[in-house]
């Protein structure tokens, strides 16, 4: 069962053309990590597929439904959840009460003004599971500002599970992570179940090639590779992306 479909999907800024008829299909439960130079247009594709930008042309489909047009808030309902390569969190909370807004934001509660999150047990309960998963929950009431980075990537990568998605998005999770901070986000990444789909944008090869069932390689906004981790490394395309050969 296709999880993520990407059709002819076109973005331009100004003269720029940022994707260029972007083709991508990802299997449910499949890993994919999508590569590529600098200015290759891998986070501008995460910004469509979530909604966050409007395509010139194309479509996306999610498990079979089309939702090129559909609002980025409606897509979160649908399934789709993502982290993001600048970190956007609440440094003065707790990292639990970080969890605990990403799971509002997908309640009814939302609306109420008065609702005081203290008294929503039901979102602590959910965001300490969330925690959990990423082994941060002994810490859960430490305030965001006296954690490490790499911690902080692991509350993004729980704010985004606490939602239960079936397609998670990952854009460079990696990315600043000291070795053994990167030890502890591969390890939730991981753990993550195969219900969950993943896309991953990211840098640092060495430790993403060993969570990717397949991988695309982008270079000016088009997809020049495809394939498994052998077929694209040993591709001369490659190559020539990353070392101009």
């Amino acid at each position: 069962m296709t999880a993520l479909a990407v059709t002819g999907l076109t973005k331009s800024f100004g003269g720029l053309r940022v994707t260029n008829g972007v083709d991508l299909t990802v299997a449910s439960g499949e890993r994919r990590l999508i590569i590529g130079p600098n200015g290759a247009g891998k986070t501008t594709l995460f910004n469509l597929i979530t909604g966050e930008l409007a395509p010139e042309a194309g479509t996306i489909t999610l498990f079979g439904q089309d939702i090129t047009r559909t609002p980025c808030r409606r897509r979160a309902h649908l399934g789709l959840a993502r982290t993001y390569q600048i970190i956007t969190l609440f440094p003065r909370d707790t990292i639990l009460r970080n969890v605990e807004l990403a799971l509002l934001g997908l309640s009814g509660l939302r609306w109420n003004p008065l609702v005081g999150l203290d008294r929503q047990h039901h979102l602590a309960s959910r965001a300490r599971e969330a925690l959990a998963r990423v082994g941060l929950d002994h810490i859960a009431d430490r305030a965001l500002a006296e954690t490490s980075y790499g911690e902080r990537r692991r509350v993004e990568i729980a704010m985004a599970m606490a939602q239960n998605p079936r397609v998670l998005l990952l854009d460079e999770p990696f990315a600043g992570l000291s070795i053994d901070e990167r030890r502890g986000v591969r390890e939730s990444l991981a753990a993550i179940p195969r219900e969950v789909t993943i896309v991953m944008i990211e840098h640092n090869m060495d430790v993403a090639l060993d969570l990717a069932d397949r991988i695309t390689l982008l270079h000016f906004g088009e997809v020049v590779v495809e394939g498994t981790r052998a077929e694209v490394v040993a591709d001369p395309r490659t190559r020539e992306v990353y070392l101009g050969e």
